[in-house]
């Protein structure tokens, strides 16, 4: 159980470590139905603390966010975006001037760099606190190239060495920290668009791409994903798509659920999915 005293400042990354463990014990005991102050409890908190910590972190109350757990509530959001893939199937997802409102632009490796594994690609890097954790942040002079959530910088750079072996690899704490702020801004405040370089197969770009039509706060399944990029029989391989992308949150395979609406299947865990979508739907007015 995590301890804190009321008023004790802390960074985004361990408030986010409070809220985590109380969006698990909410995803257990939705159907009890816990009042806020067995959640409090469970967190370690005072119940005026923890109805402080968690609306400034989500901009709902727990209250809402454990109305917003239910399948109901997934199954009408399910229903909201199918709307929005079919018209942006129509649009062609591959255009990058539909994706994401204009924020994310997206390009891919050459095949010969993909083999190459990065070698001439320079990377920077830093960890940065966010509010779904620490987030490994890597950057390359086209792009960001990796972000993943981690526990620490010897975890960070495994990652970084996974997905770019022989790239130049130089930490620069200073010098990603404007990006990481422009990333976890909250979505009402105007944004520069952002460039993003990825490693994958002509089928895992194509459905990250149609990832970036989705809308903040939207949600979809992979069996819709599959259809939307005109390959109806494929959920299996867009699943194993949507687990291969190493660009967490900007390319939002965390609006990827089961048909059923349960929240699950996610690479950085599904406490943090879970956050995700709930940060979204409040930010969106969800």
């Amino acid at each position: 159980m995590l301890c804190a005293m009321d008023g004790h400042p802390d960074s985004p990354a361990r408030d986010y470590t409070r809220i985590a463990l109380a969006i698990g014990f909410l995803r257990e005991n939705a159907a009890a139905r816990p009042d806020l102050a067995t959640v409090a409890r469970h967190a370690g908190l005072s119940e005026h603390h923890f109805q402080r910590l968690f609306t400034r972190w989500a901009g709902v109350s727990p209250k809402r966010f454990l109305q917003w757990l239910t399948l109901e509530d997934a199954r009408r959001r399910l229903a909201a975006t199918r709307n929005t893939l079919d018209l942006a199937a129509e649009l062609g997802l591959s255009g990058g001037s539909r994706l994401h409102d204009l924020f994310v632009t997206l390009e891919a490796v050459s095949p010969g760099e993909a083999l190459g594994g990065g070698a001439g690609i320079d990377i920077r890097w830093g960890l940065h606190d966010s509010p779904f954790g620490s987030a490994l942040l890597g950057l390359s002079t086209r792009g960001i190239c990796a972000l993943h959530f981690v526990d620490g910088a010897d975890e960070a750079r495994e990652r970084l060495h996974e997905t770019w072996p022989r790239a130049a690899l130089q930490r620069d704490q200073d010098g990603t920290a404007e990006t990481a702020q422009r990333i976890f801004a909250p979505l009402r405040e105007a944004r520069q668009p952002l460039s993003v370089l990825v490693k994958g197969s002509n089928f895992q770009v194509q459905v990250w791409r149609a990832l970036l039509a989705l809308p903040a706060g939207a949600l979809t399944t992979y069996g819709e994903l599959a259809t939307a990029i005109g390959r109806p029989g494929a959920a299996r391989a867009v699943g194993s798509a949507v687990g291969a992308n190493a660009i967490a949150y900007l390319i939002p395979c965390h609006r990827v659920i089961r048909a059923s609406g349960v929240i699950s299947d996610y690479r950085w865990g599904a406490e943090r999915k879970a956050a995700m979508l709930l940060r979204e739907a409040a930010q969106a007015g969800g």
